[in-house]
């Protein structure tokens, strides 16, 4: 099973595509998504975003998970 992801920044699209594992700087500590994660809306904090073995710099942002489709808006270091 995989997530469905979008990364948008002010730029533009980052991100686009299908995803095993999503981990994420939240304001409580990295924490993971994974398929079939139960809603969630969230603030991002700065730190390295991984979506599978890709890696970003995340200056600030949220993310959005629902029902598989996981978007991100965030602003790049």
């Amino acid at each position: 099973m995989f997530l469905d992801v979008t990364m948008l920044s002010p730029v533009g699209v980052l991100f686009e595509g299908r995803a095993r594992s999503v981990i994420v700087p939240g304001e409580q500590g990295e924490f993971e998504i994974m398929p079939f994660h139960k809603r969630i809306l969230s603030r991002l904090v700065s730190g390295q975003l991984h979506i599978d073995e890709k890696s970003f710099p995340v200056h600030r942002g949220i993310i959005k998970v629902n029902q598989n489709r996981v978007t991100i808006v965030a602003e790049e270091e």
